[in-house]
Order: structure tokens, then sequence, then C-alpha cells
């Protein structure tokens, strides 16, 4: 490769590796060493002192933030049972269900809407005293049915809830691309020995998406750990702080609190369990991503 050529790679490439470095490598080296102080934003960086690892010895005392990622592994079981419904819809519409592009729409809006329109039509699905879904239960002859948003035991349940109808939209448009990338030419040959529709399902069509719902389980995790501007709009972390997540908890302290050295560690201690969970992941594909 000649000097131009090598030259005209680095050109193409640049505006990404600066993007990169100023929006991401640059904030999280400053988060880290922030992490270590004891600065309060409203102060400025001269008052900024040097504390140790103050900040990450509390926060493993902190009962808030241990509230928070409890809260956070709760909404991560939500990922395989998304994914799960996802692949069923998926490959029900891809075999047996007219007007294909219809449905495609239908189950993707709920991805694409506005988080406060979701967020306020669920207030009211979920209303206590006069939303339907209490209604209906108390039809069924149910006295007491669940206060949801409004009941500290409920609240995380409904989160839950609303977060797998929101994304089971994408996860079907994913597999359902999958599952229409798979060649006839094997459910040919099943057919020709006999195999039935779960037969097909488990050693054809769950081995041919494998890599499909390793991205899913990926994205799916992550996604979990960023929720944010549901938990704002619909509950603000309560009540009691028991629909509080990690970073809601960051912006708490961060934006209300202004503890920019906490909030720091906060957001360094968020990145660690990311990396350390997509690392095991990463390192677990072999076994179970194959053909």
């Amino acid at each position: 490769m000649n000097t131009k050529e090598t030259w005209a790679g680095y050109l193409f490439i640049s505006p990404m590796v600066i993007g990169t470095s100023i929006l991401v490598i640059f904030p999280i080296i400053m988060a880290l060493i922030v992490s270590f102080t004891d600065w309060v934003f409203i102060r400025g960086i001269g008052d900024m002192n040097f504390v140790g690892f103050d900040n990450y010895t509390a926060l493993l005392s902190d009962d808030l933030f241990i509230q928070s990622v409890k809260n956070n592994v709760w909404l991560i079981f939500a990922v395989p049972i998304t994914m799960f419904l996802s692949l069923m819809l998926a490959v029900i519409i891809n075999k047996h269900v007219y007007m294909k592009s219809f449905f495609k729409i239908v189950y993707f809006m709920p991805y694409i809407s506005s988080v406060v329109a979701i967020a306020i039509v669920f207030q009211l699905l979920f209303h206590p005293s006069y939303g339907p879904i209490n209604e209906f239960l108390m039809g069924i002859g149910i006295e007491d049915p669940p206060r949801w948003l409004a009941d500290s035991n409920w609240a995380l349940v409904s989160v839950i809830i609303i977060s797998i109808w929101t994304s089971i939209g994408f996860n079907l448009i994913i597999y359902l691309a999958a599952l229409q990338n798979i060649p006839l030419e094997l459910y040919e040959a099943a057919d020709i020995d006999g195999a039935g529709i779960l037969k097909k399902f488990r050693h054809i069509m769950l081995p041919m998406v494998s890599p499909t719902t390793f991205f899913l389980l990926i994205t799916g995790i992550i996604y979990s750990f960023k929720s944010f501007e549901l938990i704002v709009v619909l509950t603000s972390g309560g009540p009691g702080y028991s629909t509080s997540v990690i970073v809601y908890y960051l912006y708490e302290q961060a934006f209300e609190y202004l503890r920019s050295g906490y909030s720091s560690a906060i957001s360094i201690m968020l990145l660690l369990m990311l990396f350390v969970v997509t690392a095991l992941q990463w390192l677990g594909q072999k076994k179970w991503v194959n053909y």
C-alpha cells in the first residue's frame, strides 16, 4: 500500500476517531479522574479535593445504590422474556400470517413511539382506582387488585411489563429478518426426514438464529442498564426508590444533589458492570452461537 492510500484511509476514519475521542474516551477519562475527588459542580474546578477511593467505598455501603443495582438486575430478567415472546411471534408471522407488513408495523410502533406518550398511557391503564386493568380485574372477582405504580411491591413489575411491551417490536423485526435468511433447503430436507414443526424449530430455527439471539441478548442487557426516560416520566424512581435504577440514581446525585465526584464514581461502576457482562457473554458465545 502506497503512502497516498495510507493517508486516504486515515482521512476517512478520522471523523469517527475524533468523534469517539471527544464524545466517549475523553468523558470516560474525566469521569474516572473526578470520581476520586469530592467535587461539587457549583463550586468550580478550583475547589476539587482528592479523596482517593472514598466515593467507591461509600457506594458499597449506600443502600439506595444497592437497591438501584438490584432493580437493574430484575430488569435484566425482562430481556429473555422479551426475546422468547418476540421469537414466537416472529415464527408465527413468518409462517402462518397474512398481511405480514401490517403486523410488523403494529408491533414495531411501540418501540418508536414517544416514551412520554407511552408513560402517560400506562399511567392511565395502571391507575389503581379507575384504570381499565383494575376495573377488569374487579369485574372478574378480584376485590383487591394491585395498585401497580402506586405500590412499591408492584411498581417495578409494572415497569418490566411496559419494557417488554415496548421492546418486542424491535426484537421481532430482527428475528423475522434472521428467519427469512434461513435456506429453504434445510426445511425441505427436514420434511423428507419426516421432522415435525417442533423438531424444525429446535434443530433448524434455533441454531440458525443463534447469532441474532446473541446480538439481542447483549443489546437488551445494555439497554436494561440504560433505562432512564421511562423511569423518570413514569415513577421518578418511586415509590420509595422501588423503581430507581443505576442511571436514574446517577442522574439524581449529579443534577439534583450536584455531587459530581460521587456520581462519576457511579458512572465508572456502571461502565465496569457493562464491561464484565459483555465480556462474559462474548467469551461464552462460541458455546451457543452455532449453525
